[in-house]
Parts: structure tokens; sequence; C-alpha cells
């Protein structure tokens, strides 16, 4: 065992690199380990003044901060002897290498970076395999955000999204699902909602989800915001009876543009939209929708027949809170969150299971639900306009005229900077 250095002749060279520098890594290594131990001896020494005696000691292996350190844990003859206050029982890893292991994981941190960065801290075995037992401590973290009670505030406004991410599941490698449920409470503040993997945004996947979101406590919520799929807007009419679907402007955009035939069609329409979304009095959008799609109708009817169909669930946020038209129009909160989500899971290309895959990503999530708690998104005067039965008139518009003479003058200008549209009108 190392020993403390002491002075004198006969005191232990101080540790030192190749080129003669004192390792102070190994010195504070030897000195914890030296510490320990006579630490234990003395707790033992206590425990044999009622007449016990010692009987050896067993030998273990501790990985800290500092490196490695080997501790002489005293046996004795009667009853046993365990330093609760020093370590954990079957722990070989102590709290602060377990805490900064974890914290490089949920950062993105691959598992060989890890043994490299452990191997510079003196940690001479890291194996794959154990950094993964030690994020399992993450598992609790995960589970309080899936299981914690939301019964407390109101959820006027949910955000819902998936993104895929590859899983080791059944043998073979596959696309996996993670859900997410964004909400803003009524007292203004962010939270993460609930987290799953499916197999597919499917009808049931959504339903189950939603679900366990109700049994948790999430009520009052007036508006849902996603992408289009099928599936989902069944599951949200079903378990939130009432509540308005918005439909994400943004890739109901995308999709419209999808439909025309050429780049410069799918530019005009493009334009179009972005002009009809780009106002903000309700009078003057609902008035430029409608010429939209009629000159998109121009320009490609297959987009023009989409928007028609999406009008309703397009222009749902004009229903609630001027305030609040611009994050309740869009899935930005999820799409933002999908691209961190994104980010951290790129190092581990293909997860070796669903387990894994919630343990590392749901750790994410819960560095975001942190922040969000941190500060608030809406004021309580606003989020209180969102449940109040007479909601405060927008702000009077700046432009001149009526709605629809103002909006016949933007969509001309429009269709003056995108001459396909004036061609096929």
């Amino acid at each position: 065992m190392d020993t403390l250095p002491v002075s004198g002749a006969d005191a232990p060279q101080m540790p030192r690199f190749d080129d003669g520098m004192v390792n102070m890594q190994e010195l504070f290594r030897a000195m914890a380990e030296s510490l320990v131990n006579e630490i234990m001896d003395a707790q033992a020494e206590d425990a044999c003044a009622d007449g016990n005696q010692r009987n050896g000691y067993r030998e273990r292996r501790l990985i800290t901060s500092v490196g490695a350190i080997n501790l002489r844990i005293p046996k004795l003859r009667r009853g046993s002897y365990f330093p609760e206050d020093l370590l954990t029982r079957y722990s070989r890893v102590d709290r602060a290498v377990v805490a900064a292991v974890s914290e490089m994981v949920a950062n993105g941190v691959s598992t060989r970076k890890v043994e490299r960065v452990a191997a510079s801290l003196g940690i001479d075995r890291m194996s794959a395999s154990q950094v993964s037992r030690i994020c399992e401590s993450l598992d609790d973290i995960v589970a309080d955000l899936q299981k914690r009670d939301l019964s407390d505030v109101s959820f006027p406004y949910i955000w819902v999204d998936a993104t895929y991410v590859k899983c080791r599941d059944g043998g073979h490698v596959s696309s996996c699902a993670l859900v997410t449920a964004i909400g803003a409470g009524s007292d203004g503040y962010r939270r993460l909602l609930g987290l799953d993997a499916v197999d597919t945004e499917s009808y049931a996947g959504w339903l189950t989800f939603l679900r366990s979101l109700r049994e948790r406590g999430v009520g009052g919520v007036l508006c849902v915001t996603s992408d289009a799929h099928e599936g989902l807007r069944r599951a949200i009419e079903e378990v939130f009876p009432g509540a308005a679907w918005q439909r994400c402007v943004v890739h109901l955009m995308r999709n419209a543009a999808s439909c025309a035939p050429t780049r410069q069609k799918r530019g005009a329409v493009l334009a179009i939209l972005h002009a009809v979304f780009d106002e903000r009095d309700p009078e003057l959008v609902r008035e430029l929708y409608h010429l939209a799609c009629g000159e998109i109708g121009g320009i490609c009817p297959k987009a023009a027949e989409l928007l028609e169909d999406a009008e309703a669930d397009a222009l749902a946020y004009l229903d609630f809170p001027y305030a609040h038209h611009r994050r309740l129009r869009t899935n930005n909160v999820q799409e933002r969150a999908n691209r961190e989500l994104k980010r951290r899971s790129r190092v581990v290309q293909v997860f070796p299971s669903r387990k894994s895959l919630i343990r590392m990503l749901g750790a994410v999530l819960s560095e975001m639900d942190e922040d969000w708690a941190s500060r608030r998104w809406f004021t309580e005067d606003s989020i209180a306009m969102a449940v109040s039965p007479t909601r405060p008139a927008p702000p009077r518009p700046s432009y001149d005229g009526t709605a629809s003479e103002h909006a016949r003058r933007i969509i001309e200008v429009v269709i003056a900077d995108n001459p396909v549209g004036r061609r096929a009108a």
C-alpha cells in the first residue's frame, strides 16, 4: 500500500512524471488511499472496545475521481464492520465517478471516449459494459420524469411529436419512434409531460401514450399542436375531447409545396403561404388564406385542395390569445428538442436496447426540463387569458382600409415577385 510522503532520509520519493514533474494526481490518489484505510482502522478499533477482536482484512478496489484505490476493510471476530459513511455496499465506483460518467454519456460522449477520459484520470480499467452499468444510475431520474404527478396545474397548451432513432430490438436494428409531449402549464412554465419509445407512430401507440398523460393528471387542455399524422389526430380527439387541434403551419407549408411539380412552382407556393402566416391580425390572416387558396389553385390544384381541407386546423391558433399565436401555430418547441436529441444520440448511432435509448435520451430531456423550470415561457397574465371565458381583442391593425383590401394588395405584391403564379393564373 502506498503511504503518505514523510520527511527524512528514508522518506518515499514523490511520484513524478518522466520529465521530472510531480504527479499530483498519483500523489492525491496515494493520500486518499492511506487516509481512508487509516480511518477504517480507527473505526474498527472503536468497534473492538467491548472486547471484540480484529480478524484480518478483506481487500476491495474502488474507482474514484483521483484513480483506483485499494481498500483494506477490517474484519472482526464477532459481528461485522462496514464503513457505510465511506462506501456503498457492492459498489466498486465512487459516487463522483458515477456522476461524471453519467454526465458525459448524457452529453453525447461515446463510451470509448469515456474510457480514454477515465484512463487520463488514472482509472486503468473502464470498459464499455462498466460505463453502461454506471449509467444505470440515470434510470431513477428518467423513471421519476415518466411517472411524476402532473395534476398540480392545468395544461392549456400541449405540443406532441416523435423523432426516430435506430435501436436494436429482437436481434435486428430498426427505427424506433421516441414520442414526447411538452406542455405549457397554467403557471406559465414549460414542462416535459412524458416520453416513450414505440415501434411506430400508429393510432394505438399514440393512444396509449396520451392516455398515460391523462392518468398522471394532465388536464384542462385547450389546444394540441402537432403534425398531421392521422393516428395522432384520432388519439388527440379521443383522449382530449373538446380541445382544438392546431396543425403545425410549417409542416403544412412543406406539404403544400411538395405537391407542386417544379421548383419554380414550389417557390411560388411557399412565398404565398409565407405572406399569409407572416401577418398577425386574425381577420387579415383569414382573408389572406382564402385568397392564397385561390391563387395557389392556379399554380397547383392539388396543393390548393390540401390547403382548403386544412383551413380550420391551420388557423385554429387565431381563436386563442394574440400573444400566444407565434408559439402555438408551430411545433418549433418540439423541433428544437428533437434536434438536441439527435445531436446527443449521434455518437451512439445504434442503441443496444430500447431501455438504453430511453435512459440516455430521457436524461437529456430531464436536463431540458430543469432548464425550462428556471424561467417562465408565458407571463401569468398572458396564460390566464387562455383559460378565461372572455378573451381580449387583438391590437388594432396598423393597415388602412378593410382586411379584404389589404389582403388583396399583399397577394398582388407576392404574385408580382413570383411570375410563375401570374402565368398559371
